[in-house]
């Protein structure tokens, strides 16, 4: 399976550390490829990527209540891809982080999706149940802060630190988005057999 992600890095570098959780947990899958792709940085090289990729994983940080603008800025240059649907029925999935417990994550999440089915992607949710929300949880537990959509992470505004929960439910939607990959291929090969 071929799964490049998108992510973007301002500020502490919070999201690349996530987007490398993500990706080693989509690496923990055997017979996963995986490419970090920075959008701020794309070259005709990494458009061919996603292009060639059965899943993307998109990620940004949350500003302003939406993804960063560099985010924007990428989907706004993919739409000869949306015209074309070039990404018709890859997988797609996505993570975020704020500063703050809520931060306004859910319309990032919400945004990335919405995204991805412009270009008739397939959304993989998280697949958690939320942690931490019995008074027996632990503010440890994957899934934290309870997002369904996708990985959410709070991370501190005046640190570089990233939640080790957080990094592990970046690891979890990584995992989960590379095994269902490999199922989507399979099903795919066998329909075309």
């Amino acid at each position: 399976m071929k799964g490049p992600f998108t992510a973007n890095t301002p500020g502490f570098g919070h999201t690349s550390k996530i987007a490398e959780a993500v990706a080693e947990g989509a690496r923990s899958v055997t017979g996963t490829d995986v490419a970090s792709i920075d959008v701020e940085a794309m070259a005709d090289a990494e458009w061919e990527l996603l292009d060639r990729a059965d899943a993307i994983i998109f990620g940004s940080p949350t500003y302003m209540g939406t993804a960063a603008g560099a985010f924007h800025v990428f989907a706004q240059a993919t739409s000869k891809r949306w015209m074309d649907q070039a990404w018709r029925d890859k997988l797609a999935a996505g993570f975020t982080n704020s500063g703050s417990m809520s931060g306004d994550k859910m319309h990032t999440l919400q945004y990335l999706s919405l995204f991805a089915a412009q270009h008739g992607m397939l959304w993989v949710s998280l697949g958690l149940l939320p942690g931490w929300n019995t008074t027996t949880a632990s503010i440890d537990d994957d899934n934290r802060l309870g997002f369904y959509l996708g990985a959410g992470a709070q991370s501190f505004n005046d640190t570089p630190a990233v939640h080790d929960a957080d990094l592990s439910t970046a690891r979890h939607l990584g995992a989960r988005v590379a095994q269902l990959t490999h199922v989507h291929q399979a099903g795919r090969f066998a329909v075309s057999a």
